[in-house]
């Protein structure tokens, strides 16, 4: 990634002035943002650093780094995480080659383009908590249909062993989202000047040489949000846990786990210290796609 080197414009005087008149037009967002998330990350960053357990009310008190110590070297942070990163690359992954195949099917379609485009987004529509409440019931072996499909056993527990609870939930998280990657994604197609398909052909080029030197290149930056945003809510993967599993089978979350020490244990301690680090994860996911791979806030130079 390249700067623009070399001495800073001189700003006009209206150019100044429009600047001060569009930071105080933000001025009111930014001061109700930084009041709504800034306090709240800051008190979790304070209780992180105590111990405070509301089933011990009288003891506790500012212990430091200790919190994160203990986190940071329990099994269960470790687990928590790796299946997290499982969760969030397998389903970006599929989520990324699908929603590319549907936005270029409605891309390209004549007839039809509106219906395909609203039947596409009706799993996107649907609440999480209840997607995830259907995929449950569908593998449930007693009330479900998928255990009547041919090839899969009548009396299969899905939920009974970690790695096809983990498949499920795998899949029920691609089944909602995928919708979302594929209008970002349309969104990119649309950019692409036809003219260079055109050209393309005269000069010889199939179909998998256009869409490798032209489609993928020019979507790039389509491509990288797309891959930013559906991370970074992979990363903190709830709902679908929550529901199936409730973490059984060693499929805990680092969401599900900031959830069981603050709700089920009320250690608000060490589930700040958790929320805290995911915190820092998601900041450091962010840092890497934006700084890293080239993705730029509009009106900047790449």
């Amino acid at each position: 990634m390249a700067r623009a080197s070399g001495p800073k414009p001189v700003l006009s005087e209206r150019a100044r002035a429009e600047r001060r008149l569009g930071l105080l037009l933000c001025a009111p967002a930014v001061a109700v943002m930084l009041l709504v998330t800034a306090y709240p990350i800051g008190y979790a960053v304070v209780l992180s650093l105590q111990e405070k357990d509301l089933r011990f009310p009288g003891e506790g008190g500012f212990v430091g780094l200790a919190n994160y110590v203990t986190v940071l070297t329990s099994e269960l942070w470790w687990t928590a995480l790796f299946n997290t990163v499982v969760i969030a690359v397998v389903s970006v992954a599929i989520e990324l080659v699908l929603g590319l195949a549907l936005a270029m099917v409605m891309h390209r379609a004549i007839f039809g383009r509106g219906v395909a485009r609203t039947a596409v987004l009706i799993p996107y529509g649907i609440v999480t908590v209840v997607a995830a409440f259907a995929w449950f019931y569908a593998f449930d072996p007693s009330a479900g249909f998928v255990n009547g499909l041919p090839f899969v056993d009548d009396d299969k527990a899905w939920f009974g062993e970690r790695f096809s609870s983990m498949v499920v939930i795998v899949m029920a998280e691609v089944w909602k989202t995928t919708p979302f990657m594929a209008l970002l994604l349309l969104a990119g197609l649309t950019t692409i000047d036809e003219s260079l398909y055109e050209a393309a052909k005269v000069d010889g080029a199939n179909a998998w040489q256009r869409f490798t030197r032209i489609t993928l290149p020019l979507m790039r930056p389509a491509i990288l949000v797309a891959l930013l945003f559906r991370t970074l809510e992979a990363f903190r993967v709830f709902d679908s846990i929550f529901v199936m599993t409730r973490g059984a089978q060693d499929t805990e979350s680092v969401s599900i786990l900031g959830y069981n020490q603050l709700i089920s244990r009320l250690n608000l301690g060490l589930g700040s210290t958790v929320s805290v680090l995911l915190f820092v994860l998601v900041v450091a996911i962010a840092v890497v796609f934006t700084r890293g791979l080239g993705t730029q806030a509009p009106g900047r130079e790449v």
